[in-house]
């Protein structure tokens, strides 16, 4: 018993974890290392900041499991609401794991470029930035194809959530807009290649991050005084 009633905020700790991690591994260190535009000058930061490039990837590791878990958590929570939804909401989280952890690969090839004797006897010292740009633009790619899931997932975690009657209905709301947002920021960006120069991505993006980060408090902080609620449901 005691066990399901810290079940929302064992969830909403594993759901903050999601979250840190993926804002240091996704916009925080790309921040500080890449310029897209600059083969050159991102080769000499990724070179000269090496450990937070490993930190970056460390920290996708950690989120990328932690999403796992967290799916796994959630439909413990959410199962009861409706059983259908609760299994789309976690095969099409989990989906996205597998393609997350295979689109790494094109950062441990980046390591091999820099810090790799063998590897970099293969290239000429002009070669090596292009290369290590061709690996980030890949990894780029694996992104907006896993984005895909990282939306879809957010439809059925958005209305478990929004007839829960538990948590705030907005919140669903917000989730199952998230969902719109990915779909139209991947299938933008596939269409034009001047589709971030419309500048819209950030704000279709608002809804996601919104119902994702206000979730998370909700269970990690609102949920901790709900554990009867989220018991009785179970």
């Amino acid at each position: 018993m005691d066990s399901n009633k810290k079940q929302p905020t064992k969830a909403g700790i594993i759901y903050l974890i999601v979250v840190i991690t993926g804002l240091f591994s996704l916009m925080y260190v790309p921040s500080k290392l890449i310029v897209m535009d600059n083969a050159q000058l991102t080769f000499r930061h990724i070179s000269g900041s090496e450990t937070l490039f490993r930190l970056g990837m460390v920290s996708n590791i950690i989120c990328y499991t932690a999403f796992m878990m967290l799916a796994l958590m959630l439909y413990q929570l959410l199962s009861t609401v409706d059983k259908k939804y609760a299994i789309m909401m976690v095969v099409l989280a989990l989906v996205s794991v597998p393609i997350s952890f295979i689109n790494l690969q094109n950062k441990y090839s980046i390591l091999d470029l820099i810090g790799n004797p063998n590897i970099q006897s293969l290239y000429r010292a002009d070669q090596l930035p292009l290369q290590v740009m061709m690996y980030l633009n890949q990894y780029a790619n694996g992104i907006s194809v896993v984005s895909l899931f990282w939306g879809l997932w957010l439809f059925p975690f958005g209305y478990l959530v929004f007839k829960s009657g538990i948590l705030p209905k907005i919140l669903g709301v917000l989730l199952m807009a998230g969902c719109f947002g990915y779909i139209i920021n991947l299938m933008g960006s596939t269409f034009s290649p001047y589709y971030s120069e419309l500048g819209i991505s950030g704000y279709i993006s608002i809804p996601a991050s919104l119902g994702e980060i206000g979730t998370c408090l909700w269970l990690l902080i609102v949920g901790a005084k709900e554990k009867n609620s989220f018991d009785g449901n179970a």
